[in-house]
């Protein structure tokens, strides 16, 4: 039986092929994953310069929590290459469906956002773009390079996607871009991946990362994890020893929250006593940084988190 959505009389639906699926159910929050409603005069003034240039950003797409703190301080993530992914993961808010073209204007007015910004660090991600022959490398490889030319006191971590069947060339160009982090996130644990992460391979992304240190040692690399979702405790630390292996510095664990019911359900809420044992567990198994708490998000506290990074594989060298 097929299922036929009807977009002629209205809207388009957010996540078109999560419509048939049945409702599940949303926990209630406890309190220490309360946060404040955004309003801040800070946070307008992000606000107004990310719609000034015509940005996207994945803090509103994917409805971070963190929102209001990051704009308040002026920190967003910028998400390139369109609003609309080609994938349908099932913890993800992004817009599902089939994409524009890439515009060309969109490297400079990224840079330019950054530079009227001042930011110090910036976050730049992407939606999916399987649709593209190189997946969208050489278009992120144009974003670090405006921004280098724009601003080039500013340090850039990107968030990349996994780059699943493209050529070599397509993940090559994006590490010879040299940003200052790459960043890709492994999000689940394998036996999750058929239901949370269905469009990725979790062996595929492991091995980029990897290839990032082989092609250049001196670039930090940094994955996360949500969890919260069905995984077991001896299933996470198995994960930070593939991270490990593959020569991952910074890792970042925080607590999956459900956009809607047509997305998965939430398995329960993992405490702040938890996170604080897998910190301690993450930090013994030797990454240079490791951010674990319930609101922790890949690029929350980035440039404060980018500085530690930097301090901490100074004073491994210094120990050596």
């Amino acid at each position: 039986m097929a299922t036929v959505i009807d977009t002629l009389g209205g809207p388009r639906p957010r996540h078109p092929e999560k419509q048939s699926r049945p409702d599940t159910p949303i926990l209630r929050k406890p309190e220490w994953l309360r946060v404040r409603a955004p309003g801040s005069p800070g946070y307008n003034a992000t606000r107004s310069i990310v719609k000034e240039h015509g940005l996207t950003t994945v803090c509103e797409e994917a409805a971070c929590p963190n929102i209001g703190e990051c704009w308040s301080q002026s920190h967003a993530t910028m998400m390139i290459m369109g609003e609309i992914c080609t994938r349908a993961c099932a913890f993800c808010n992004v817009s599902t469906g089939k994409p524009l073209p890439l515009d060309p204007t969109e490297p400079a007015r990224v840079a330019d956002a950054v530079r009227k910004m001042g930011l110090k660090h910036v976050v730049i991600t992407s939606v999916d773009r399987d649709d593209l022959a190189d997946g969208g490398g050489a278009h992120f490889a144009a974003v670090v390079h405006a921004i280098r030319a724009a601003a080039p006191g500013t340090t850039i971590e990107i968030l990349t996607p996994d780059f699943l069947r493209k050529a070599p060339s397509a993940a090559e160009i994006v590490i010879d871009s040299k940003p200052d982090v790459f960043n890709h996130n492994l999000e689940t644990v394998p036996r999750l991946y058929l239901s949370i992460r269905p469009g990725a391979r979790y062996y595929h992304s492991l091995r980029l990362l990897e290839r990032v240190k082989e092609r250049d040692p001196n670039q930090f690399t940094k994955s996360g994890l949500m969890v919260g979702l069905g995984e077991a405790k001896e299933e996470v630390m198995q994960v930070m020893d593939d991270m490990r292996s593959a020569g991952v510095d910074f890792l970042t664990i925080g607590q999956y929250l459900q956009p809607t019911r047509k997305h998965a359900a939430i398995d329960r809420f993992v405490t702040p006593d938890e996170f604080k044992a897998y910190e301690e567990i993450a930090r013994a198994k030797g990454f240079l940084m490791v951010s674990a708490s319930p609101l922790t998000r890949s690029s929350h506290h980035a440039g404060e988190d980018f500085a530690r990074l930097k301090a901490a594989r100074l004073a491994k060298d210094a120990a050596a």
